[in-house]
C-alpha cells in the first residue's frame, strides 16, 4: 500500500472527527474523497500528510511516517490554504520548487503541465483566480511525486480550464501515479476517480468505484412542484432523501412510480412531475444526509483551523 490509516480516530477536544477510520491507497489509483463540509475530509489528508498526528491508530505513508522527508520527497500536495509570495514570477517559483527534490520535472516540463508558459515571467500576485490554482498545481508536480494531493484544485477556474486539468490528471494517472482528490464539484470526482470514498460525520459510509457508489443510491429521482413539505414527503413509503430546489423538491425514490403516485393522490395541484435515472449527486445525497453527527464534526475542523490545523 502506499498509504494507510489503520483504526485512526482523531479528537479536538471532546469532538471526534475521526472515529476508527481505516483507508489504504493502492498504487496507480485516482481516489476521490467526497463528504460535506466538516465530515472528515481535510483532517484525513492531513493526517496522511502529517500535518496532524492522530488520536489513536496508525499512520502510514510509504511504509513509513509520514513526517519523514524520504516519504515527503515522493508526495506532492495542493493545498487550498497554501501560501505563496506574491512578489515572484511564476518561474522562479517553479524553479524553487524543483530544486527541493531528488529527481524534479525540468521547469519547462512543470510549467507545460500545468498550462503557465504564458504566465510564467508574471508575478504571482498578478494572476487571476484561476491562473493561481495552475501555479498551486505546477508546485505539486514539479517533483515528479509518486503520490499527489489535490485539495479543491480546479476552484477558481473557467470550464475550459477545469477540462484542460483534468487532461493532466488522467496522464498523471496513466503514468502510474496515485492521486487523492478531494473535491465538492461531483461531476469531477465522476470523471476523474477509479475509487470514492464517501466520508460523513467522521466515518466512511461508502467505498467503491463511481458506478458502485451511483448504485448505493435510490434508483430513481423525482422533481415536481407540490405545496407537500419536505418533512410530509420524507417520510412516505419508498423515499430515501428529500430537497428543496427553488421553487421544486427532488426526490430520491426506491419505488418511484409508487412514491408518483402517492404525491398526486396527496396533492391534486401537483405540476412539473419529472422522473429520471439517479447520478452520483443523488447517490451523495443520500449517503450523507441525515446524520446530526456531521454538525459535531464540523465544530470540530472548524476548531482546529482557529488553531491553524484544519
Amino acid at each position: 500500500m502506499i498509504a494507510e490509516l489503520q483504526r485512526v480516530t482523531k479528537r479536538y477536544g471532546s469532538v471526534t472527527a475521526l472515529n476508527g477510520v481505516t483507508l489504504r491507497l493502492a498504487p496507480g489509483q485516482v481516489t476521490a474523497l467526497l463528504g460535506p463540509n466538516g465530515a472528515g475530509k481535510t483532517t484525513t489528508v492531513k493526517l496522511l500528510l502529517g500535518l496532524i498526528r492522530p488520536t489513536s491508530g496508525t499512520v502510514a505513508l510509504f511504509g513509513a511516517d509520514p513526517r519523514s522527508l524520504p516519504a515527503r520527497r515522493r508526495t506532492g500536495v495542493m493545498l487550498q490554504i497554501a501560501k505563496v509570495p506574491e512578489t515572484l514570477t511564476v518561474r522562479e517559483h517553479v524553479h524553487l520548487f524543483c530544486s527541493y527534490y531528488p529527481a524534479p520535472l525540468t521547469v519547462e516540463q512543470a510549467l507545460i503541465a500545468a498550462d503557465l508558459r504564458d504566465v510564467a515571467d508574471r508575478r504571482y500576485g498578478t494572476l487571476s483566480g484561476g491562473q493561481k490554482q495552475r501555479v498551486q498545481f505546477a508546485l505539486a508536480i514539479c517533483g515528479n511525486p509518486e503520490l499527489l494531493f489535490l485539495d479543491e484544485p480546479t476552484v477558481g477556474m473557467d470550464v475550459e480550464s477545469r477540462r484542460a486539468f483534468w487532461q493532466q490528471v488522467r496522464a498523471l494517472a496513466a503514468r502510474g501515479r496515485s492521486i487523492v482528490l478531494t473535491t465538492h464539484y461531483l461531476e469531477e470526482a465522476d470523471a476523474l476517480a477509479d475509487r470514492i470514498v464517501v466520508i460523513n460525520a467522521g466515518t466512511i459510509v461508502a467505498d467503491g468505484s463511481p458506478a458502485q457508489i451511483k448504485a448505493r443510491a435510490a434508483s430513481r429521482r423525482i422533481r415536481c412542484v407540490t405545496t407537500l413539505s419536505p418533512e410530509t414527503v420524507q417520510h412516505m413509503p419508498h423515499v430515501h432523501g428529500v430537497r428543496r430546489d427553488g421553487a421544486s423538491l427532488e426526490i430520491l425514490a426506491s419505488d418511484a412510480e409508487h412514491v408518483a403516485r402517492e404525491l398526486l393522490m396527496r396533492d391534486d395541484g401537483l405540476s412539473g412531475l419529472e422522473i429520471s435515472g439517479a447520478g452520483l449527486e443523488d447517490a451523495f445525497l443520500a449517503l450523507t444526509s441525515g446524520k446530526s453527527a456531521g454538525a459535531a464534526t464540523t465544530q470540530a475542523e472548524s476548531a482546529a483551523a482557529a488553531g491553524g490545523v484544519r
